[in-house]
């Protein structure tokens, strides 16, 4: 039994879309319309996109900088792809905002990989030209000759609120001889007036914290390191400080990372730690921690919060990338490759077991709502937001089938006897040709007040489920053969009551 309640209908303005200089797609009807293209998270106009990069706010736009191929779109010739946005949803292309390059008195060729940008609010590098400027600090990623490859952390600075930006004239500002070395994450730590930065030591599974008053002359203060998961690389370091929902004025530091999956190293994915930080040293709660991961899909990596967020906002927002470097590079999508996830709200919430990271699509998501749909059969092009809560103890599984057609369908449900909620793509459409691609995903989520309660995200080829608000998440991509689907609700052994919501939504393109 289903009750649907009707929604308010919202009508909202979309923000001209400007191309890179490099690719300028031809702007008409057909504009980010391909098969499979999103049409409300991120994605490039075209060629390969990856990482999210020095994610700021500043002078009235949220900047996202983004690893970037302008060339093809598989993954080469790292550079940072730029976007702007004023409710980070509707977003501006702009030129790439800092491009490889060769060094013409060595021949030298380096690639940009990811890092921070940070707003230098009192022009503490000296860089800027007036009060404050945007600073970027970033992995250079060196190839010296066809066999050695050095990577060193460097700076560019931008005085035209990061339209252009030029190279530090003395870099590299962080270099410590080694070839892997790297994904510096930049903040400001008020308390004692300084900036810190988090970077990696990928093959050691170390994360190295440095200090800086200037944001060029960088001392070691700390490293980390030794628990959690170490099957594969850590990548992509953050820290941020998250208030704690169940108990008021009270908060802790997370460090996040990329690197492990919960399904083995065959995959990437994100760990967190929950602890304390007193500016120089993280401290986890427990040093014996098991690893505890940000998403249990297969699709979310690279996520890092925002820098200089507004005081009056007081939220901590996080972007990760849509895709999974064992099969990313041969995605059936074209003439893009790679998509950013719905911006994500973070807090922690003690739970059984400990304290727990919180995430959920931001509020404003919202006002991409056009209608709520009434009848789940009817066929609907796959750009939809589904809330339903249902008791699972009448059914051995209970869930909801999407983008079916034919044989065809993704199962978003919850197995009552193992307590897992689970995303099956086995039968999802012609992914089956990407080896390691079909699978299930699974997570362990207790029902709340006797319920469990899904928050879906279905955008042609993105499904991002939260579970239980927030408490788990599963993102996960799929690539249906057919433009129109339905929904239906399912339920094994046994009669289950659902409570569903569904609406259509808008593109944040046309």
């Amino acid at each position: 039994m289903r009750w649907l309640i009707i929604s308010f209908i919202v009508t909202i303005l979309f923000s001209c879309v400007k191309s890179p200089r490099r690719h300028r797609p031809i702007v008409d009807s057909l504009y980010y319309s391909e098969t499979h293209r999103p049409q409300f998270h991120f994605s490039p106009p075209a060629q390969w996109m990856n990482d999210p990069n020095g994610l700021v706010y500043y002078e009235g736009e949220y900047h996202l900088f983004y690893q970037y191929n302008p060339y093809g779109p598989t993954w080469a010739h790292m550079c940072w792809g730029h976007a702007v946005s004023k409710d980070l949803l509707h977003w501006e292309h702009l030129p790439v905002a800092l491009e490889e390059y060769t060094d013409p008195a060595t021949g030298d060729s380096t690639m940009i990989f990811s890092g921070t940008v940070v707003v230098d609010k009192n022009n503490s590098s000296g860089l800027c030209d007036g009060k404050d400027c945007l600073v970027a600090i970033y992995t250079s990623n060196v190839h010296k000759d066809s066999r050695e490859v050095v990577q060193h952390q460097s700076l560019a600075y931008s005085n035209d609120n990061g339209r252009t930006w030029e190279r530090y004239s003395k870099n590299p500002i962080l270099d410590i001889q080694r070839k892997d070395f790297r994904d510096p994450k930049v903040f400001w730590y008020e308390p004692q007036q300084r900036w810190i930065m988090a970077l990696v030591i990928p093959d050691l599974c170390k994360v190295r914290f440095y200090k800086s008053t200037n944001l060029l002359d960088w001392t070691q203060a700390s490293e980390f390191g030794g628990i959690g998961d170490t099957t594969r690389i850590w990548e992509c370091p953050d820290l941020y400080e998250l208030p704690i929902e169940n108990k008021p004025g009270k908060s802790k530091w997370v460090l996040s990372l990329s690197g492990s999956h919960p399904q083995g190293p065959t995959f990437v994915g994100m760990q967190y730690f929950v602890g304390a930080f007193d500016g120089t040293t993280f401290t986890p709660d427990d040093p014996r921690q098991p690893p505890r991961y940000v998403d249990y899909g297969k699709d979310f990596y690279a996520g890092i919060v925002f820098n200089n967020f507004p005081k009056e906002d007081n939220r901590t927002i996080m972007f990760g990338w849509v895709n999974n470097w064992t099969y990313g590079n041969r995605l059936p999508t074209a003439p893009w490759r790679g998509a950013m996830s719905i911006p994500r709200e973070l807090s922690l919430k003690e739970m059984d077991g400990g304290i727990r990271l919180i995430q959920r699509p931001i509020k404003a998501i919202r006002l991409l709502r056009s209608y709520e749909i009434i009848d789940l059969s009817e066929n609907w092009n796959s750009e939809l937001e589904i809330e339903m809560e249902f008791d699972p103890t009448n059914s051995t599984e209970a869930g909801i089938k999407i983008l079916k057609n034919g044989k065809e369908e993704t199962l978003v449900g919850y197995n009552s006897k193992t307590q897992e909620v689970f995303i099956d793509r086995t039968h999802a459409g012609n992914a089956g040709v990407i080896k390691d691609f079909d699978s299930i995903e699974r997570v362990r989520a207790k029902p709340v007040d006797g319920k469990i309660k899904f928050h879906l995200f279905i955008d042609q080829s993105i499904v991002e489920v939260f579970v239980n608000d927030g408490e788990q998440i599963l993102t996960e991509q799929v690539f249906p053969t057919h433009k129109k689907s339905s929904l239906s609700t399912y339920s094994d052994n046994g009669r289950t009551a659902f409570r569903v919501l569904a609406w259509k939504m808008r593109s944040i393109w046309r």
